[in-house]
């Protein structure tokens, strides 16, 4: 990314982090004016919360590896707060502004207003901990879906192929260790034919997975074909050369805009992730050019990390698509704006003679919290005609 762009892009996020901040505890501070006492430390634990990410980003070679991270968990589950307290408190206001036309509060509302703002204060904040809460039970409760996929093709000797199919695991200072164990676990449970990471395997910087040595328990995922992945935005963000060279030391196979023959029975093609352009200045190969020496009589599964296009799979005949990236928004009602932006942004399509799939991710990223969604692992039976 250009140095002019990513200066921009930085300075809106700070504004927009600086104005939800100041916007909720502007209302915080007012609803204390029954307890100035309060106060203080009200405003004191304001400033660590609206502070902390921002430390877990820049103060790790002064405080070390294990107080960054303390800050950058109590970032991320703020960054979970924040959203539900802007939402709630804006509610609110909105409610407070037509009542101001239309009279409709009763009138036990005013007779002691700064007891009414303590108390609504408090009602809310007890709704934001409790989906906090419950988001980051969700999130670390891992489910499997099943599909079954016909595909209209021979493969070789094989009548069917298990393949499971994961994607956005963000590995690095939330999703460590004890996680990524639950996550091979799973995935051994399942007896896989091959194992398919769709993107962003990698949180960010590769650093914090090799502090935590993660590589090691990738290792531990037991297939008959092997592990195969691509890079999603995430490798890019945190330098992808480092990332690639680190998953695939530890036995992670990347396709980066390249295909391979599987067996003398299937191809596996991957695609560099959408925003290597912005990231390194070169284009990722057309999809076409990818697929231009296979052998189509023979299925073809394709991984691509941002579901955007998904006629060029169909139409460059591909058989399966395996994709991730939207995450379904991780937190309701951001999902919103993800189904505005992706068609679909969690779960199967087809279009013409080609399956899809868009995972929603089995980690997550920023605040470990998912509401209306949950992680997942795919378990795609195929069967061959």
């Amino acid at each position: 990314m250009k140095t002019h762009a990513m200066i921009v892009f930085i300075s809106l996020v700070l504004t927009v982090h600086f104005l939800v901040n100041l916007y909720i505890f502007t209302h915080g501070w007012r609803s204390l004016s029954l307890f100035p006492a309060i106060r203080p430390y009200f405003l004191a634990l304001f400033i660590i919360l609206f502070l902390s990410y921002i430390l877990a980003r820049v103060s790790e070679p002064i405080i070390g590896y294990t107080a960054a991270s303390v800050f950058n968990w109590i970032g991320s589950f703020w960054f979970a707060a924040m959203l539900y307290f802007f939402l709630f408190i804006l509610f609110i206001d909105i409610f407070r502004l037509f009542n101001h036309w239309f009279h409709f509060f009763p009138a036990v509302f005013y007779a002691d207003y700064a007891r009414t703002k303590f108390i609504t204060m408090m009602c809310t904040s007890g709704l934001v901990i409790g989906l906090i809460a419950y988001g980051f039970i969700n999130a670390s409760i891992v489910r499997i879906t099943k599909l079954t996929i016909p595909v209209q093709k021979e493969a070789g000797h094989l009548k069917s192929l298990h393949v499971v199919m994961l994607s956005d695991i963000h590995l690095g200072t939330i999703i460590g260790p004890r996680k990524l164990s639950n996550i091979v676990a799973k995935i051994n449970a399942l007896s896989p034919d091959i194992v398919l990471l769709a993107g962003d395997v990698v949180d960010e910087n590769i650093r914090h997975v090799i502090k935590q040595n993660l590589g090691v328990q990738l290792e531990n995922i037991k297939s008959k074909y092997g592990v195969f992945a691509i890079t999603g935005n995430h490798e890019f963000i945190g330098g992808v050369e480092p990332a690639v060279a680190y998953l695939e030391k530890h036995k992670v196979k990347i396709l980066r805009d390249t295909a391979l023959l599987v067996d003398s029975a299937f191809w596996i093609a991957g695609r560099n992730d959408k925003d290597m352009k912005r990231f390194t200045g070169r284009d990722r190969k057309p999809l076409a050019e990818i697929l231009k020496e296979v052998d189509k009589k023979y299925p073809v599964i394709l991984m691509d990390h941002q579901p955007f296009n998904l006629e060029q799979a169909a139409e460059n005949g591909a058989d399966v698509q395996f994709s991730g990236h939207t995450h379904n928004g991780q937190m309701f009602p951001l999902n919103l704006i993800t189904k505005a932006i992706y068609n679909p942004d969690w779960g199967f399509k087809k279009i013409d003679n080609c399956n899809f799939y868009i995972s929603c991710g089995v980690g997550t990223w920023g605040p470990p919290v998912r509401i209306g969604n949950y992680p997942e692992i795919v378990s795609a039976e195929f069967t061959f005609q």
